[in-house]
């Protein structure tokens, strides 16, 4: 795992992705000891999430199985995007019920996908509580949402972005929009 040339130095020195997810790995460990981990789910919003969720869901050893969520129908943007034309279906248990669910994201910027993410999990169940983990929180909410195991809080330019490639190697690189 690595970071492409692109970031600045600074940056690229602070997002070691081993040490990021190892951080991520040991908090949410911290969190889940108390709880059954029959009664754990861990879901990763595709796409970046979903490889996050992969890692740790190996390292956390749980024995539910791992689910997936698309967001593309959930979106509050998607009439002004257009629907994404290779919409993924969501893959989760059938029950959700007063489960213990672990959602995880690559990177927390407004908290627009998260809210998706929630509305979409609530239409299969009730979980019992949810634990939000991302790789890296920009900060800048714009909704009232904050992660319970951050791998790193990063600060950006409003015309930079941090994108997340993989799944192997997972790289993270600073895109510039225009």
């Amino acid at each position: 795992m690595s970071t492409q040339d692109v970031l600045d130095d600074k940056l690229k020195n602070s997002l070691d992705l081993d040490k990021l997810l190892d951080k991520m790995f040991l908090e949410l460990e911290t969190k889940i000891t108390a709880l059954d981990k029959n009664n754990i789910v861990m879901i990763g919003i595709h796409t970046g999430g979903l490889w996050i969720a992969e890692y740790l869901y190996k390292k956390l050893e749980l024995p539910t199985p791992l689910g997936s969520l698309s967001i593309s129908f959930y979106r509050d943007d998607f009439t002004k995007i257009g629907l994404h034309p290779e919409v993924k279906p969501s893959q989760l248990p059938p029950e959700l019920d007063d489960k213990h669910i672990i959602l995880i994201d690559d990177v927390l910027f407004t908290g627009r996908t998260i809210r998706a993410a929630l509305n979409e999990i609530f239409d299969y169940g009730r979980p019992a509580s949810v634990i939000l983990g991302v790789l890296l929180d920009r900060g800048e909410h714009e909704l009232p949402i904050c992660a319970d195991v951050c791998g790193q809080t990063i600060s950006l330019a409003a015309h930079q972005q941090i994108k997340l490639s993989g799944p192997e190697p997972l790289q993270l690189t600073l895109v510039e929009k225009k």
